[in-house]
């Protein structure tokens, strides 16, 4: 009898451990992941890292629940290089997207084809930048090349080329909507890139927004009128100052018979170009709102423009900008919150981890400036905000130097999946879950595109958290070093003060070491600058 009580114990105790350590459902699945980006969407227009300019609500809510980086850096900063990192987890040298002019290798596996591969549905929407028929997704409906605000042509997997009819954000919204609620797989985890054009060149707001963004007026950087000194020629040389080199028609919207009756020259010899080619894509229905909004704010600019100084046309072509590009973000903005209902409203919330980035940062009229490239932080950081419900901690800020570069390996590592060994970065994963203390603390930076629209030169740098090295080449060799925490608008270069003497040896010493770990080199410079030149003789590049 004793026997018999004493089992019966035992399997009551193993029947209740059982019960009791079943682990739940959804901790053992794996996530699904919804990669939301957007292009050229400084951190500077997130309401999350900045209220002054603008209000983000819905992205705002994915920092409010769960993490916001404030050092997210890109590898380098410009478009389509940029894509090609994170899809491929390898620096450009490497993946060979050096520019927005080399071809991308198509033999490269990308981190979709991985997840593809290992039993996860896939799907694109919006704006890759470079190539037509992405490998690893079941189903894409991207954008040509730069796409267009209004009435953009498509590429489809399974219908070929089309053109639709509406604004491309909310076009890009829709299809994705379309996806999730009628051809997800329910039984399959899901990665959905949600791929926004928005705001990239030349901003075109949607007609909804045209009235209220005309009508504001935003703060003034504080470098608005930067003259440069205290740094060297690539500072200096650069042409992406808002009064002398932003288009009057193609961005500041001047209609170009407007510019002859004031006798403004086009800034470049796209300058009307542009603009006929991106309002004329309009309806005559679209059209007939723009015209009005528009047309008032050329009549105001005409009457004001020949008494105006040359301050106050910065200070009007910068108003005109953000009311631009800030409109064009207020869609992408709505797009973000249809997403994140339509996640919550269908039980996806809890195993989703939803990323909010850029593909770049951008110049928002800082040192007088639009456009990126440069290793300077408000083209070098990038938004980052990610959600991941019972993982990340609700309202977690982190400073450590994450990169775009670490996009593959985090994604991968979710899913449990082992990266390649020839994938360069590093999971965010412990990032997420609060354990920071063993990841990366600099990170490399190389840009290539020169000489070549707006002649940003050449630079490889090191950024830690306090400081930053950068080496500019090619038709230079000059070294700068600012100290990031005292210098926050990096207006100065204290490389030759005495005062920085051994941080510099020491970054110098750090910087030659990330070299050869990231397999860069002296020789690879040389040979992308060959074949760059080639193109250039070929009239292959765009000035």
């Amino acid at each position: 009898m004793k026997k018999i009580i004493l089992s019966f114990l035992a399997i009551s105790l193993v029947a209740v451990g059982f019960f009791a350590f079943k682990p739940k459902h959804h901790a053992t699945k794996r996530p699904n992941i919804v990669f939301i980006m957007s292009d050229d969407h400084a951190y500077q227009a997130i309401s999350a890292y900045d209220t002054r300019l603008t209000q983000t609500p819905n992205i705002d809510r994915i920092a409010k629940e769960g993490i916001l980086f404030t050092n997210a850096c890109v590898t380098n900063s410009i478009c389509a290089p940029s894509r090609a990192v994170i899809l491929t987890g390898k620096h450009s040298h490497l993946n060979g997207k050096i520019d927005n002019y080399f071809p991308f290798d198509t033999t490269n596996i990308t981190f979709p084809q991985i997840l593809q591969k290992n039993g996860y549905q896939t799907a694109m929407f919006g704006k890759l930048h470079f190539g037509n028929n992405p490998k690893g997704f079941d189903e894409f409906q991207i954008l040509p090349d730069q796409g267009d605000y209004y009435n953009p042509d498509i590429i489809t997997k399974k219908e070929g080329k089309k053109k639709l009819t509406g604004y491309v954000t909310d076009l890009i919204t829709d299809i994705t909507l379309n996806w999730l609620k009628n051809e997800r797989e329910e039984e399959k985890p899901f990665f959905l890139a949600y791929l926004h054009k928005a705001p990239h060149r030349e901003w075109l707001p949607a007609e909804r927004h045209f009235k209220e963004y005309l009508k504001k007026t935003f703060p003034e950087p504080s470098t608005l009128f930067d003259n440069y000194e205290g740094r060297g020629r690539a500072s200096k040389e650069a042409e992406m100052n808002l009064l002398t080199h932003m288009n009057w028609a193609g961005d500041s919207k001047i209609f170009p018979e407007n510019m002859d009756k004031l006798g403004i020259k086009e800034s470049h010899p796209y300058d009307k170009r542009n603009y006929n080619y991106t309002v004329g894509r309009m309806n005559a229905e679209q059209r007939k709102v723009w015209d009005e909004a528009y047309g008032k704010m050329n009549e105001e600019f005409m009457a004001k423009f020949p008494t105006m100084t040359e301050k106050e046309k910065m200070q009007w072509r910068y108003q005109r900008y953000m009311q631009d590009y800030l409109g064009s973000i207020a869609s992408v903005d709505e797009g973000v919150g249809k997403v994140l209902d339509f996640l919550k409203k269908n039980n996806l919330e809890e195993n989703t981890i939803v990323v909010y980035t850029s593909d770049q940062g951008f110049y928002l009229g800082e040192h007088g400036w639009f456009d990126k490239r440069f290793i300077f932080d408000e083209s070098f950081k990038t938004p980052l905000l990610v959600r991941w419900p019972n993982v990340i901690k609700a309202g977690t800020k982190n400073s450590k130097m994450v990169q775009n570069l670490d996009f593959a390996q985090t994604f991968l590592e979710a899913a449990g999946i082992k990266p390649p060994s020839d994938m360069q970065g590093e999971s965010l994963i412990p990032i997420f879950k609060g354990q920071d203390n063993h990841f990366r603390d600099a990170a490399y930076y190389h840009y290539y595109e020169y000489p070549s629209v707006h002649m940003v030169k050449r630079h490889y740098g090191i950024v830690t958290e306090k400081y930053k090295l950068v080496h500019f080449y090619y038709d230079v060799d000059e070294w700068e070093l600012y100290d990031r925490m005292n210098d926050k608008n990096e207006m100065k270069n204290v490389y030759n003060d005495p005062k920085y003497a051994k941080v510099k040896a020491e970054l110098h010493q750090k910087l030659a070491a990330l070299r050869i770990k990231y397999k860069d080199s002296e020789k690879l410079d040389k040979m992308y600058i060959e074949k760059y030149d080639e193109l250039l003789k070929a009239g292959k590049i765009f000035r």
